[in-house]
């Protein structure tokens, strides 16, 4: 079946308060039309029109590369003349499939068994709410079928009384929308071309419709607020938490739990609270992250423990690595297998060797560090002489002195050691001691000052 879908989102969202298009506001980490073009794809031979109006600079821009084509309604005239502007797109013999870009969180599963509905006329997407409130009603006959889709303004009493809501989502023959939405009217409350008319009209043509009721209605949720925003984040957030912990993730609370791309595990992972996790991340066997950590675009290999309030961002963590807390391992960081990078440590486009420790307030930039080295605390790189990176060099086995620095390019040979509080500015060969410091001088009979009265 080839399916031509078109999402909707011209639409500026007022109640949002924002300067930005409402459908790049993000849930769980990803623009709202973003989550629906992804789902879209998933549909099999699929042409996505995206009908786009206020901010549509922004999101042409934004969705340049995912493979969509615009189209743009310059006035908001009602769903019906939004869908009308995709006509021009529509395939021969294609069905259509009209989505929401501020309703992310539908489901690919959900949507194949609507277009299974829509192969001989409309299907529509229903749900029952206990609140039906603000949502046009699915209007039934006695048997059960479909005949009309009546918006809460142009309701009766009658009509209010229903509990089944449309959420808008319907599929249908191309060629019938072709052919009916220029004939809509806008004779109603609003003064909109209205997309549900269609239902009246298949009714008329007795075409039958077809009404599949969808079982969760948070799945239809459209987001007009900063709370639905909030409320549909947390209803995402609750889904992911419960597929980590059906794969066998401990979760110390789900609750407290945000995934804001993909997160692979391995067995016996434990997540502490408040931690969140961006793009791409992999985490070995046995690995554990402490409270309030935030992990981006990183692997951790097997065993490896970080602690609390740590940041971990395009790096690479071998096996049975200790970090933090309160680290923060920044893009281009590599630890081999046993390294440790503790407490208010920060790293940059770093190589840390196997069994390496920087323990502690220090600062490793632009730099390979061998195996075994130990860094003292207070240690840093000195890699940035106001224009320009360099790198510094730390053999095997050297042992660098608490609140030594290390201006770059230099290199400190294997087994070396560097003499606390040193400033280092030129090669210090292997095995040997290296002491750059002020000569100390005690001063017998000193006085302190006193406060003057």
């Amino acid at each position: 079946m080839a399916i031509d879908i078109v999402i909707l989102a011209a639409g500026k969202g007022t109640r949002m308060r924002s300067d930005l298009p409402k459908v790049l506001h993000p849930i769980g980490g990803v623009p709202m039309l973003g989550r629906v073009i992804e789902t879209a794809k998933q549909l099999g031979d699929v042409k996505i029109t995206v009908v786009i109006g206020h901010g549509a600079e922004l999101v042409r821009e934004r969705f340049a590369d995912s493979g969509v084509q615009f189209v743009e309604q310059e006035e908001q005239l009602g769903t019906g003349h939004a869908v009308a502007q995709a006509i021009p797109h529509f395939r021969d013999g294609a069905t259509v499939l009209v989505l929401y870009g501020d309703v992310p969180l539908v489901r690919a599963s959900t949507l194949r068994q609507l277009l299974q509905e829509s192969e001989n006329g409309p299907a529509l997407l229903s749900v029952i709410m206990d609140d039906p409130s603000g949502y046009g009603r699915i209007v039934r006959d006695k048997d059960g079928q479909v005949q009309a889709i009546v918006e809460q303004k142009d309701a009766d009493a009658e009509t209010l009384k229903i509990d089944e809501i449309n959420t808008g989502i319907l599929a249908a023959p191309g060629h019938l929308l072709a052919q009916w939405l220029p004939e809509l009217s806008n004779n109603n409350a609003q003064g909109e071309y209205y997309l549900t008319d269609v239902i009246a009209r298949s009714v008329r043509e007795n075409i039958a419709v077809t009404g599949v009721i969808g079982s969760d209605a948070v799945e239809v949720a459209g987001v007009n607020s900063r709370i639905q925003q909030a409320e549909l984040e947390r209803a995402l957030q609750r889904d992911q938490a419960e597929v980590q912990m059906a794969l066998g993730v401990t979760l110390m609370d789900p609750a407290r739990f945000d995934l804001r791309g993909t997160l692979e595990c391995g067995a016996d992972v434990t997540i502490d609270i408040n931690c969140v996790f961006e793009g791409s991340v992999k985490l070995g066997n046995g690995v554990r992250i402490g409270p309030n950590c935030l992990l981006k675009n990183c692997q951790l290999a097997a065993g490896t423990v970080v602690e609390a309030n740590s940041i971990i961002e395009d790096a690479s963590v071998g096996e049975a690595c200790n970090i933090g807390p309160f680290a923060r391992l920044r893009p281009g960081t590599e630890l081999a297998n046993g390294a440790k990078v503790g407490n208010f440590v920060e790293t940059k486009k770093a190589k840390i060797g196997v069994g390496s420790k920087v323990n502690h307030l220090s600062y490793i930039g632009d730099a390979e560090v061998g195996d075994d080295v130990n860094i003292g605390a207070g240690t840093i790189t000195c890699n940035y002489d106001g224009v320009n990176k360099s790198k510094t060099i730390i053999g095997d086995r050297a042992f660098i002195g608490s609140n030594s620095a290390l201006v770059a390019p230099v290199e400190i040979g294997a087994g070396a050691t560097v003499g606390a509080g040193s400033t280092i500015t030129r090669e210090v060969s292997a095995d040997e001691l290296a002491v750059a410091r002020g000569k100390q001088r005690n001063i017998s009979g000193w006085q302190r000052p006193v406060k003057k009265s």
